[in-house]
């Protein structure tokens, strides 16, 4: 029969494991909320991350350039501009557009194109598909309301046949022009979005669109 003594001494023994195995569990508790931390503020950064990069992106200027088309009426209620005159370009043209002039004067009332630089590629036929870029300029403003000539944008495919969106004054403006070559076409308003307008474009306007033809197809 063991003594008291070595009773004693189990006891304590005893007393050290469970204090040990006590310790232990709390040191497991303590790494497990360490690491559970760690990861929650992890992944608190990529969703902040995530969020201003998709947030960010509107507000840049890699925007998908959009080729005009015979879009719905615009929901801003533009009055109309109808008889009012051009003034030329009041903005500043894009450093890689070519340079081309409009000259102040009645708004055009038919379609007429004017090659400012010559293309040495292939003819544009007409309902091809080629890809463009472009400045597109407001009559009655001489603003320029659109452009692909800005860093981050690409150019555009414009559809030229019967069936496709665009507007009037593109799929007759731009069939003839070489590849390589630009062209200042001028649309009136009813080539263009007529009485109805579009975002940003008043009703009855006049356009201007300097067109850089890239490639066919």
């Amino acid at each position: 029969m063991p003594s008291s003594k070595e009773v004693r001494a189990r006891q304590n023994r005893q007393k050290e494991r469970v204090a040990a195995q006590r310790a232990e569990r709390q040191r497991v508790q303590l790494r497990r909320r360490r690491l559970g931390g760690a990861i929650g503020v992890i992944v608190l950064v990529i969703v902040v991350v995530l969020g201003l990069t998709l947030g960010g992106g509107s507000n840049n200027n890699n925007s998908v350039a959009v080729a005009p088309t015979s879009a719905e009426p615009t929901t801003t209620v533009l009055a109309s501009v109808n008889g009012k005159p051009c003034v030329g370009v009041k903005d500043p043209l894009p450093k890689a557009a070519p340079a081309f002039l409009i000259a102040p004067g009645p708004a055009p009332t038919k379609l007429t194109t004017q090659d400012v630089k010559a293309g040495t590629g292939a003819v544009v036929p007409k309902d091809a598909k080629v890809s463009v870029n472009y400045v597109g300029v407001a009559c009655s403003s001489g603003k320029i309301f659109d452009t692909t000539f800005q860093t981050g944008r690409q150019p555009i495919e414009a559809d030229l046949s019967p069936t496709s969106t665009l507007i009037a004054g593109w799929k007759q403006g731009i069939p003839g022009m070489k590849i390589g070559g630009a062209r200042l076409v001028s649309i009136p308003a009813t080539l263009a979005y007529g009485a109805s307008g579009t975002s940003g474009i008043a009703p009855d306007e006049a356009l201007f669109f300097l067109v850089q033809a890239v490639k066919l197809g």
